[in-house]
């Protein structure tokens, strides 16, 4: 142990956090003390803590099952983090992850969302409460649904989503829910059947339940649905590397997701920095708006990889009619503006006389409950909750339709 890192544990243990074996703890010397909360705070043997953005609150426990490596992450009270690997993640009150995680930039675990052993994500955004099982890779998408501890959506072990195409781009982020609704954590649970997968991007209605061994294509909005998957069908058929189909279908899910990041922002803005408190204090805040306008370049970026691919002048073939190669003309000609749109958009607040009402509201709440996030959701009238909702999905309304006005034939129904 170096005498740099003998002093960092020092600091920590004068503060009050606890070392079992302080001698097979590393603490980097860029970690400043002062963002790690001294109660009830436990580090176990193999621990390893780097990043000057590092954040650690009341009652967080790291590295029981096996050894932890944080870097830059926000992890907020009440958190345990079991093992493997977090990098420029958030953890909001009580979330955790099993041993063996991997678990990387643009991710935000909220409130008492969690995830067993071995789970990779990346790029993951989990409301409350939702639950992921063990050997799960799940990166590039955002999940919501459930409306408690009891109650919750839910992804089975040994899960994929599937988010890296034959063509080498991940336009691929999937939505499992949505932002205006599942923030008010009062939709159906939507279940991910164990040994399935999803291959992105999709977008799944609140309600849903995908059975076990089910891998997932197309998008399904309509709510309440059971969906099986059938035996497996063998083939070998001419294949054109780098082809592209159904890009209609590509480019308006990933401005619907991108749309929905914007309307979560714009949450977290607006209503979570109403809830700055011991449990939820402003670094949390700032980290977890950081991950989102992350997530907003990164999605932008790459749905600029997959236009950039489209074979914007193919010659025409059974696969590759005229109409198709038109349609991918426009998309790569339009492009920049709609880029530049995309952009200027992400802080697009949608109608302020609603939101107002819905704040309005809020407080009313807040100062009866006070500032328990969950609590006071949970607590929100029907009525209150729907203005909520109604003010979210204008945002998402907006951006949307602003895409559709720049690239037309998004909005036809062919």
């Amino acid at each position: 142990m170096t005498q740099e890192n003998r002093v960092q544990i020092q600091k920590l243990r004068d503060k009050g956090v606890q070392f079992p074996a302080p001698e097979a703890v590393e603490i980097g010397e860029d970690v400043d003390p002062d963002r790690i909360s001294g109660k009830g705070v436990i580090i176990h043997a193999g621990c390893k803590i780097y990043g000057r953005s590092t954040l650690i609150l009341d009652d967080t426990r790291l590295g029981y099952e096996g050894p932890a490596t944080v870097a830059d992450c926000q992890i907020g009270p009440r958190v345990a983090l079991g093992g493997g690997y977090f990098k420029n993640a958030v953890f909001l009150a009580g979330a955790s992850a099993g041993s063996g995680a991997q678990v990387r930039e643009g991710t935000i675990l909220e409130e008492e969302a969690s995830i067993a052993h071995t789970v990779g994500l990346k790029q993951t955004i989990l409301f409350p409460f939702v639950t992921l099982g063990s050997l799960i890779n799940f990166c590039d998408c955002l999940m919501a649904g459930g409306t408690g501890r009891k109650n919750h959506s839910e992804v089975g072990s040994s899960y994929i989503h599937f988010n890296f195409t034959p063509n080498q781009d991940k336009a691929t982020a999937s939505l499992i829910g949505d932002v205006p609704r599942g923030v008010m954590l009062n939709q159906n649970p939507i279940f991910l059947g164990g040994q399935g997968g999803l291959v992105g991007p999709c977008s799944l209605e609140y309600g849903t339940v995908i059975a076990a061994g089910t891998i997932h294509r197309i998008d399904e909005r309509r709510a309440g649905r059971l969906i099986l998957g059938g035996s497996g069908k063998s083939g070998n058929v001419a294949y054109d590397p780098g082809r592209y189909h159904g890009e209609k279908r590509i480019l308006t899910n990933n401005v619907v997701y991108i749309a929905n990041l914007m309307a979560l922002n714009q949450w977290y803005k607006t209503v979570r920095s109403q809830f700055v408190s011991t449990d939820y204090n402003q670094s949390l805040l700032d980290g977890a708006m950081k991950q989102i306008n992350l997530g907003i370049d990164e999605r932008i970026w790459r749905l600029e990889e997959f236009v950039f691919k489209l074979p914007a002048q193919n010659e025409e073939t059974e696969h590759n009619t005229v109409k198709r190669q038109n349609r991918q003309s426009e998309i790569s000609e339009w492009w920049p503006e709609l880029k530049a749109y995309l952009k200027s958009s992400r802080n697009e607040g949608g109608d302020v006389s609603i939101q107002d009402r819905f704040l309005e509201n809020l407080q009313k709440v807040i100062d009866q409950e006070g500032k328990s996030y969950l609590r006071v959701i949970n607590n929100l009238e029907r009525q209150t909750a729907a203005i909520a909702t109604s003010w979210l999905q204008g945002i998402v309304n907006q951006v949307k339709h602003g895409a559709f006005r720049i690239i037309p034939f998004l909005n036809t129904l062919s």
